[in-house]
């Protein structure tokens, strides 16, 4: 069964942060995976439909897969552990892959990392070893394009809240974000987005209630002719 849905042409396109022609406008299930290529120059929105919603997030230029994001690189370039409006996506050769040019919310997790079925284990408990999980969505999205588990790095989570103690302990807590917010993102280079739409239901990253978001590419400066 898909885990996307196409938004009728209708009432496509309004929510986009940033506007132009339509490129693709899809909804995410709660709980499942996407992909797609955003060529250079066009903007992904990515909007949190019911709010509170963590949507995991893994980048790679469509070129070369080998380049792919690295949050450490991203954080020292920009000296930030947290993304919003400005903060550039880079692979660990410093090529730039997204750039967020808008953003409602103002805080995005880039140190959390994804939950797996062996991270679930280590939290939660053993009952919850085969709840599936967001690791899980990359590698059957990933495997769409060829990638594998050795492809998999540290993640990007949008709308997800993870602030640092001064003892340096990260939390999990309830997201920032609201129902119909959304953060933009412009391919710097065509880039592969992968994308997990968090099922995690033993923390507070998703209110306990995965749901589903929306993704919309638009390419500025066309005007939109459906």
């Amino acid at each position: 069964m898909s885990t996307t849905t196409v938004v009728p042409p209708s009432v496509a396109g309004g929510p986009a942060l940033v506007p132009g022609a339509v490129v693709l406008d899809q909804v995410v299930a709660a709980r499942g995976p996407w992909s797609a290529v955003v060529a250079a120059g066009d903007v992904l929105t990515i909007v949190d439909l019911d709010g509170n919603q963590a949507v995991d997030c893994l980048l790679y230029a469509a070129s070369d897969p080998s380049v792919r994001y690295s949050a450490a690189e991203t954080i020292r370039r920009q000296r930030s552990i947290v993304l919003t409006t400005g903060s550039v996506l880079r692979a660990d050769t410093g090529t730039a892959l997204m750039t967020v040019v808008a953003d409602e919310v103002g805080v995005h997790d880039t140190i959390g990392g994804a939950c797996s079925q062996e991270s679930n284990t280590l939290r939660y408990g053993h009952h919850t070893r085969e709840q599936h999980a967001c690791v899980e969505n990359f590698l059957l999205e990933g495997s769409r394009w060829g990638l594998g588990k050795r492809d998999l790095v540290p993640n990007i989570n949008w709308f997800m809240n993870v602030p640092v103690d001064p003892d340096g302990a990260l939390g999990i807590v309830d997201g920032l974000s609201a129902p119909g917010k959304r953060v933009a993102l412009r391919a710097d280079v065509d880039t592969l987005v992968l994308v997990s739409n968090c099922p995690q239901v033993n923390n507070p990253c998703n209110g306990f209630n995965p749901s589903p978001v929306r993704m919309i590419v638009t390419r500025p400066g066309r005007e939109d002719n459906r």
